[in-house]
């Protein structure tokens, strides 16, 4: 079936297509998370939405197994499958503003640095994730959150259209005046209803931001969350800051001193005044929890800052992470991410927790697939290693971390967060009362499943 997948699509496709017997096939299997090894039959690399009409009719036909990649940043390898179909929408990679609607139409394949880029031009944006080669799909249709989060929301607040392809092949625009149904459930509900060739948002006021990061080290980690949970929640939302558990990275704009030592910290994202005297009345309240062993504030354009933790985590390392939402950060809580910093497991793992309150309250909760408008932070655990021999470890330490914090969550997760490795039950507590209303919409334009290489929402009976 694979060799006769590669030549029927290498007839019909304008873009590449690759089988396990051509040169490059590794590379194009590959994606950002080096744990997940998998052999697809086939990766169409579509061009257009033709291409992409046609790969999913074929897949449809064929009855191949299909997956859809976009950036390849699925922590649990869902944009790739063994003996799969996968439809990669990396070539569609292109950003068109309109400066005077203060709009973007981006492709599907983009990452979110083409974004940035594009948008920064313009002295715009769209509040999208912490690093530039996430993949705009994926980040999106999660739900989206970054550096912007509280001061413009999170990413499908901002997204007023999707161009999509069915489980059909047929193409429909959802968006507040068709197809609205759609509409709803891709602000959050995953890749669950079909490949989206493209993304129309909205676009806001975004140029040179500020940038800060404290550290502290760790007997400190217990009064700088104490003062964290309050601090940040009364803030003006033009101050983002998400919380982290790490070792200080070799290189500045850290002195070699602290160079290799465990620490806790905050980075901070300020579209407040960006002179020296408006940035140090932004961070003024930094000291209050405990003496910084660290601080650093500077202005920096937006896509500088999206783009900060690319070397540092690039593509290629083991990763396993875990995530839940939060609405408070418990006595203990604290406890946890003491004795969890304490044991990192390597120089690369981490734990963040992100800001998602401020205008990502401000909607209705049942206007978005997005079902936890009442949390305050999302967080994540991150076993990473560049070691393939670390990687039992790094699951370990990340599964036994979240299984003490759970307790004190609000129950479900960022879909993008959750493993690949959790049960359905974990899907279902993500989505609270959505997940219903979901899987009729489910049912409504991909009855039969066939995109269902995601945190699967599967279709309501009959």
């Amino acid at each position: 079936m694979g060799g006769t997948a590669v030549e029927t699509l290498r007839e019909a496709l304008r873009g590449e297509v690759t089988g396990p017997q051509d040169p490059g096939y590794d590379e194009a299997r590959a994606i950002y998370n080096a744990m997940i090894d998998r052999r697809p039959a086939v990766i169409a690399r579509c061009a257009d939405v033709t291409d992409v009409r046609a790969v999913v009719r074929y897949a449809r036909e064929s009855g191949m197994d299909l997956a859809v990649r976009g950036g390849g940043h699925s922590g649990g390898g869902l944009c790739v499958a063994d003996g799969s179909l996968v439809l990669d929408l990396s070539a569609m990679r292109w950003v068109r503003v309109d400066p005077e609607a203060r709009t973007a139409r981006v492709g599907g394949g983009s990452q979110l640095g083409d974004l940035d880029h594009e948008g920064h031009g313009f002295g715009l944006g769209v509040p999208a994730g912490i690093m530039s080669t996430t993949g705009v799909g994926g980040l999106t249709l999660g739900g989206g959150h970054g550096h912007l989060t509280r001061a413009y929301g999170l990413t499908i607040d901002s997204l007023l259209a999707a161009d999509v392809v069915l489980a059909d092949g047929s193409f429909v625009t959802a968006s507040a005046d068709e197809h609205p149904d759609l509409y709803w459930a891709l602000r959050g509900g995953g890749g669950n209803f079909g490949t989206v060739t493209s993304f129309t948002y909205g676009l806001h006021p975004v140029d040179t931001v500020g940038l800060a990061v404290t550290l502290w080290e760790p007997e400190h980690i217990g009064a700088v969350l104490r003062w964290y949970r309050e601090f940040l929640p009364a803030a003006p939302e033009t101050l983002n800051g998400f919380f982290a558990i790490l070792t200080v990275a070799p290189g500045p704009p850290f002195p070699e001193e602290i160079h290799g030592k465990k620490m806790c910290g905050v980075v901070w994202c300020s579209t407040g005044p960006q002179d020296e005297e408006g940035l140090t009345r932004t961070f003024a309240g930094v000291a209050e929890a405990a003496p910084p062993a660290f601080h650093f504030a500077t202005p920096i354009p937006y896509p500088a800052l999206q783009a900060m933790f690319d070397d540092l985590i690039p593509k290629g390392l083991q990763w396993y992470w875990r995530g839940d939402f939060f609405d408070r950060v418990t006595d203990g809580a604290i406890d946890v991410h003491r004795t969890f910093l304490e044991n990192l497991p390597t120089e690369l793992s981490t734990m963040h927790m992100y800001p998602v309150d401020g205008a990502a309250h401000r909607p209705d909760p049942m206007d978005t697939a997005w079902a936890y408008r009442d949390a305050v932070w999302s967080g994540v655990i991150g076993g990473i290693s560049a070691d393939p021999a670390d990687a039992d470890r790094i699951r370990d330490w990340a599964v036994g971390y979240w299984e003490a914090l759970h307790p004190h969550s609000m129950g479900g997760a960022y879909v993008n967060f959750l493993g690949a490795d959790e049960p359905d039950a974990r899907v279902r507590a993500t989505y609270r009362g959505h997940y219903d209303r979901l899987a009729e919409v489910k049912r409504t334009y991909d009855p039969d499943n066939v995109f269902h290489h995601t945190q699967n929402v599967a279709p309501a009976a009959g």
